[in-house]
């Protein structure tokens, strides 16, 4: 890696050690109880704590806002910043927000499409992609400038990241965008939730055989089921997602009352098997509006207690 910062997800992925985050998507208003109560949920099972953009492009409290509360609540956040809807100069602006509060995690994304949300008439901005907002960030924390060339008082000091989809169509090119976004400079990755092992770890062998892992982190997205209706669901209506019909018929052939303990036992045992896949350095916990069992599936996964760094 590059230069270091004050990371603490950083000091562990660095360490050898694999990595634990989370993820809390903030309310639909601007009480600050919805984000405190999940990340107290985790607090102590975590390494560091995602918080969504304005997530599906529904309307929310801004990411920024709400790692500062974790910021102020002694957890370290990940801010994630879509490129939907600013500008360079809002998204330059809200770097060097976090900045000030001493944020010192990133994750840099395109962000959904606004028809999927509440404000289908709103205007799609990307004035840069993802990957060139990656290239802003290392630019500002490494040349210390800002992207019209001046000089960037106290400059951002933060760990870079981004989001990669290894089951996305076609899955040929999944591992040419990956090395792009590594180019681009981010340090770690995080991926789209895991059902289909098998063509996950193939997508992994090929960034190991281009060299990839030795120059990225990456963390393995999972996602525990509910229950089989979630899991059809996944399957198929939400895009980009792969979940085979294996996982389906093995969730749906027990009773409704025990298949959300059976869709924890497949999350832990994907984690358990990937823990030994080289290249995996951690794993990203998506809980969907189910983070009480966060430290349920840390501890079964073998992955608690936390490392102090």
């Amino acid at each position: 890696m590059t230069t270091k910062t004050p990371s603490k997800l950083e000091k562990i992925l660095a360490s050898g050690q694999l990595a634990v985050t989370s993820e809390v998507g903030p309310p639909r208003g601007s009480d600050p109880k919805h984000i405190e109560e999940k990340a107290n949920l985790i607090r102590n099972h975590v390494d560091a704590i995602n918080i969504t953009d304005n997530q599906t492009s529904v309307t929310r409290l801004c990411s920024l806002a709400a790692c500062i509360r974790l910021k102020l609540m002694g957890l370290e956040p990940v801010l994630q910043m879509v490129t939907r809807d600013r500008n360079r100069i809002a998204l330059q602006s809200d770097i060097l927000g976090a900045a000030s509060f001493d944020i010192y995690n990133i994750l840099c994304l395109s962000g959904d499409h606004q028809s999927f949300g509440d404000c289908a008439q709103g205007q799609n901005v990307h004035d840069i992609d993802s990957m060139q907002l990656i290239q802003t960030v290392r630019h500002m924390r490494d040349e210390g400038k800002f992207l019209g060339g001046a000089d960037i008082d106290r400059p951002p000091r933060m760990f870079v990241g981004a989001a990669a989809n290894p089951f996305a169509d076609p899955f040929e090119i999944r591992v040419m965008r990956l090395a792009k976004k590594v180019a681009a400079g981010a340090e770690f990755i995080q991926t789209q939730c895991i059902y289909n092992l098998d063509k996950f770890e193939r997508w992994v062998q090929m960034a190991r055989d281009r060299g990839l892992t030795e120059n990225v982190h990456i963390l393995a997205g999972v996602t525990p089921l509910k229950s089989a209706g979630m899991a059809r669901y996944m399957k198929n209506r939400v895009p980009g997602m792969d979940v085979p019909d294996e996982v389906v018929k093995r969730i749906a052939g027990v009773p409704k009352e025990k298949q959300p303990e059976e869709g924890i036992a497949i999350c832990v045992e994907t984690i358990e098997r990937l823990k030994t896949v080289p290249g995996i350095h951690g794993f990203h916990i998506m809980a969907i509006e189910w983070e009480e069992k966060v430290p349920e599936l840390v501890k079964g996964a073998g992955l608690y207690p936390r490392p102090q760094v």
